[in-house]
């Protein structure tokens, strides 16, 4: 999902310029659209029926592509954990009109004012959509989770299934989950906490309108059930990870640490906004620690999220273990397939060797082409992501425009000086002369433009 939303609308016109400039697709050719219509009539026939299971979704209350569905039941000391993913396979067939345009799309763009879909509606919102509104085919992976939080794939099977309720991140009840979920999550934290893993999921921004045409951006920290809800997420795709890469396949999620010039500019930053950060604390330490709920640090949650390298997508190569830093772990996408073409083929790959049978040779050449695709999508997106915040941050300070802030250098090059003000979640450049990282200055806001998605500013002191 995109860090930033716009519940009042406030940015519609700046919203859509940049639909058209990166130009987001508002809908799917009549080819597509019929193709998907008469793909969700697809009766499933491969499929054992676990309608029986207590499967429920969890999800923001407005949501209705669901790719997943769960359930929990103990084993001795381990929790299984069942967890039932959309099986769009099962739809879409290698080739047909709705997988030609998935492979041009890479992914669901997410923007304040909408999303534009992987797959249509009727598929995604609809016939794969794991949905309370009656049996739906999916691919149900089954996932051991020990006391200590270790993970390991015990299964993986094609199957029917009913989600009992469609949960809410913001109403939902201790009563109406697995009596273990709280559990599980506690145990994949321990984990986490184990091998020392730097993920950091920022608060949402919002944009909040403060009435006579003005803005502030404020942060909305994530609830106790978003945070218990992606780690079982989370649990899934490291012991899928585990199981593909021991299996010599599959196509997975990297990313480098940041870079010590990254690390530098988060230490400026965090003193930007007053931060403690002791210098004996590496980064993965001190983030483990930040506080959602609070403003400042929620900004340097994001800010975190910023500095990274990047992730990416390669496929198996003999002799190499792909590593993601930010998991300190093997990891890999496989649980929102409606969202991202990659899983589709993860699923595929899963399934496949969890049963003893070869993995398609079509999933393995997919395996071999997705990394170009994906990073184009990741690229869109970041592309977009920024656009939005360029936007936001414009229409907040647009009647500020003459007035001071106190900044922070986190850093400097050809280019000047770039600041991290120290009130709010914006990092601008200024021209700025005998100045190095982690020294406050002061600067004046000469324009803000939301327009263009600009803003400028000179120092005074």
């Amino acid at each position: 999902m995109k860090a930033l939303v716009d519940p009042s609308n406030a940015l519609a016109t700046g919203l859509a310029a940049i639909r058209k400039q990166y130009q987001v697709p508002d809908d799917f050719s009549p080819e597509v659209l019929a193709a998907a219509e008469a793909a969700a009539k697809r009766a499933p026939t491969a499929h054992v029926d676990r309608t029986d299971m207590p499967f429920v979704t969890l999800d923001p209350a407005s949501s209705t592509d669901l790719d997943q569905a769960f359930t929990i039941e103990a084993a001795g000391s381990d929790l299984l954990l069942h967890y039932a993913i959309a099986d769009v396979a099962w739809f879409v067939d290698d080739g047909d009109a709705v997988d030609v345009e998935a492979w041009k799309r890479g992914a669901t763009l997410y923007l304040p004012d909408g999303k534009a879909r992987l797959y249509p509606a009727v598929l995604s919102d609809g016939g794969a959509s794991l949905l309370p509104t009656g049996p739906r085919p999916a691919v149900i992976f089954t996932v051991r989770v020990t006391p200590d939080g270790s993970v390991k794939l015990d299964g993986a099977e094609r199957a029917i299934v009913r989600s009992r309720a469609k949960l809410a991140y913001d109403s939902v009840r201790d009563s109406d989950l697995p009596p273990d979920f709280a559990e599980l999550a506690k145990r994949i934290q321990a984990a986490e906490d184990r091998r020392g893993a730097a993920r950091v999921d920022p608060p949402e921004q919002e944009v909040d309108g403060l009435g006579d045409g003005r803005y502030a951006l404020a942060f909305r920290p994530l609830l106790q059930s978003e945070i218990s809800n992606a780690a079982m997420s989370l649990a899934t795709n490291l012991a899928i990870a585990d199981a593909l890469q021991a299996h010599h396949t599959g196509l997975f999620r990297v990313m480098a640490p940041p870079n010590q010039g990254a690390v530098e500019r988060l230490r400026h930053t965090a003193k930007a906004y007053g931060l403690k950060w002791p210098g004996n604390e590496t980064l993965d330490q001190f983030a483990r620690g930040l506080d959602g709920t609070d403003a400042k640090q929620a900004a340097f949650m994001l800010a975190i999220r910023r500095a990274g390298q990047g992730a990416s997508y390669v496929p198996y190569k003999e002799g190499v273990v792909p590593w993601h830093a930010a998991m300190a772990a093997t990891y890999c996408h496989a649980t929102a397939p409606l969202r991202r073409l990659a899983d589709r083929y993860v699923v595929r790959a899963t399934l496949a060797i969890a049963n003893g049978e070869a993995v398609p040779a079509a999933v393995t050449d997919a395996f071999t082409r997705l990394p170009q695709v994906m990073a184009h999508a990741d690229q869109l997106d970041g592309q977009i992501g920024r656009a939005v915040i360029d936007l936001a941050e414009a229409a907040m300070l647009k009647d500020s425009v003459g007035q001071i802030f106190q900044a922070v250098v986190t850093d400097v090059d050809d280019r000047g000086a770039r600041i991290q003000l120290r009130d709010q979640p914006v990092v601008a450049r200024v021209a700025a002369q005998a100045v190095g990282p982690g020294d406050a200055i002061g600067v004046r806001l000469t324009a803000a433009d939301p327009a263009n998605r600009a803003i400028s500013f000179e120092r005074v002191s």
